[in-house]
This record gives C-alpha cells, sequence and structure tokens, in this order.
C-alpha cells in the first residue's frame, strides 16, 4: 500500500532555501533557473534528470555576496 505515493521519476532537488540570485539567475538552495522550478512538475522524468545532471556544474557559477549587517556595539 505505500507504493502507490511513489514515483520512477527523480524528485525535487528543492532544499527550502528559495532564494533566487539576480547576479547568476540560479535558485541558491538548489541551483535550478526560475523557468527549471517552474516547469518541474509538468517535464518527464529524462528533462528532470538532464536537469539533475547539469546542477552540479553550476555551483561555481554562484557568485559570493560581500557585506551583511554591521555588529552592533552597545
Amino acid at each position: 500500500m505505500d507504493d502507490v505515493w511513489k514515483r520512477a521519476e527523480p524528485q525535487s532537488p528543492c532544499v527550502k532555501v528559495c532564494v533566487m540570485q539576480p547576479e547568476s539567475g540560479l535558485c541558491i538552495g538548489c541551483l535550478r533557473t526560475g523557468d527549471e522550478i517552474a516547469a518541474w512538475p509538468g517535464m518527464t522524468p529524462e528533462s528532470r534528470r538532464a536537469v539533475m545532471a547539469d546542477l552540479p556544474a553550476r555551483q561555481g557559477m554562484l557568485t559570493r555576496r560581500r557585506g551583511g549587517r554591521a555588529a552592533r556595539v552597545p
């Protein structure tokens, strides 16, 4: 009965850190583009596997942000 909800297709790479980086156009959590995220539910398993295979190479495309909040001095 537990097999009813299991599918033989790649699951979403989403890690619930959904922030799109403007410079690269990638989500910093899953490394997908906005178009890929939107299309994911309708993609074929083959298309999903192709996206998943490309994700590791995208890690270097994220740019590091400089700065942040200044420390508070009491």
